[in-house]
């Protein structure tokens, strides 16, 4: 859905910029948000989370630290010659890895929400259950840790512009609900499609101020009673179906992992303003999955080449499991820890703050470009040693 909202810096009274990349995403459109003169003081409630208990779950406090975000200031680099024929895919010239979209583009480049285009690239699985039921550990650990929050705390600021706390959970509600129409009402979502291609800029961002101006009590119930129906909508499924969606339709374990890629990219904002740091587990399989098959879209959407070899990745599971993906004898690496692939593919933290390396120029430039979400590129995050 809407994961690069966490990343992206918005002008005063203005939109994030020109919207250039097909297969693009509501987080590039208008952040504009409203002012609401009923917000608490964002230091008071800084102030409020010392004060506070410390909420339950895997979560460990830290130091305050939120860094700046701006643009990242990536070295540019050439992609490889290719050394074998290009895929149908390549040979078409269409840089990212998936068809066309099936909406005029300007409207389809501010309208889709974001998981939609790249998920799509999943294979069905035979039984989507194992995402399913980590997407419920996955929302049900963010739910923890939002409990027990005062008033207060709901209304902190995020790295999101404008967005609190409770505006990460109303988006959450948000799409959980539109993804429960999806897959159970075909004819009211394809009446939330049209109104999003009416307000473009706004629909994503009017969802998340609507859910934040409720009381936290009901914001929480709303959110609770979302997820649960749209857990049961999705284990009742056939396995192979496929649903309607602001893009490209989305089969049962793909929308499962975009729920999850979004639920903890957004619960990772929340701990961010609570200055807690949750404890990764083995469900990032799911993202690092993920953001290995969206390689060539990050590449086609940074208006690069695509390498036509594929890379072989390496990365260590928060158990100590080894994950790889692609050939063994691939000239270009990228190995390290699964967590922080998972950062990097969502643009939570700065390359330069991870543990991640990469051999050959193709796999080094991908590290620098990676995202596992479609639309234009953001600015990421800066390097915590750059932070004023």
């Amino acid at each position: 859905m809407d994961v690069g909202r966490g990343h992206q810096e918005a002008p005063p009274g203005g939109v994030v910029g020109e919207i250039t990349a097909a297969g693009g995403t509501a987080e590039s459109a208008a952040l504009d948000v409203r002012d609401r003169d009923a917000a608490v003081d964002t230091d008071a409630a800084h102030a409020a989370v010392s004060r506070a208990p410390r909420p339950p779950g895997p979560w460990t406090t830290r130091p305050v630290d939120h860094p700046a975000r701006g643009p990242s200031g990536l070295p540019g680099r050439p992609g490889s010659r290719p050394t074998r024929a290009p895929s149908p895919t390549q040979a078409t010239g269409n840089p990212a890895a998936c068809p066309p979209p099936p909406i005029a583009a300007a409207k389809f480049m501010q309208a889709c929400l974001i998981v939609s285009w790249v998920t799509a690239m999943l294979l069905p699985m035979s039984d989507p259950t194992p995402v399913i039921d980590d997407l419920r550990e996955e929302s049900a650990e963010l739910d923890r840790l939002v409990a027990e929050l005062g008033t207060e705390q709901w209304a902190l600021a995020t790295p999101a512009p404008r967005w609190t706390v409770a505006h990460q959970i109303a988006h959450l509600a948000w799409t959980d609900h539109s993804s429960l129409l999806a897959v159970t009402d075909q004819d009211a979502f394809a009446r939330e499609v049209e109104k999003a291609l009416a307000a473009p800029g706004d629909f994503v961002d009017n969802g998340a101020e609507d859910g934040a101006a409720k009381p936290p009590g009901r914001l929480l119930a709303d959110w609770r009673a979302g997820r649960e129906a749209l857990d049961q909508a999705l284990r009742a499924a056939p396995p192979r179906a496929r649903f309607p969606w602001y893009g490209p339709p989305m089969s049962v374990a793909s929308m499962a992992t975009a729920r999850l890629m979004e639920t903890w990219a957004h619960g990772l904002d929340i701990a961010d303003a609570l200055h807690v740091t949750p404890t990764p587990t083995d469900r990032l399989r799911h993202i690092a999955r993920l953001g290995v098959r969206t390689r060539d879209f990050a590449f086609g959407v940074h208006g690069l080449p695509v390498p036509f070899e594929e890379f072989r990745v390496e990365l260590t599971a928060p158990s100590g499991e080894r994950w790889t993906y692609g050939p063994e004898d691939a000239d270009d690496r990228v190995t390290g820890p699964a967590l922080d692939f998972c950062l990097l593919v969502t643009q939570r933290a700065n390359r330069a703050d991870l543990a991640l390396e990469a051999v050959g120029p193709d796999a080094d430039r991908w590290l620098d470009i990676a995202q596992a979400f479609a639309g234009p590129p953001g600015p990421g995050r800066t390097p915590k040693g750059d932070t004023p």
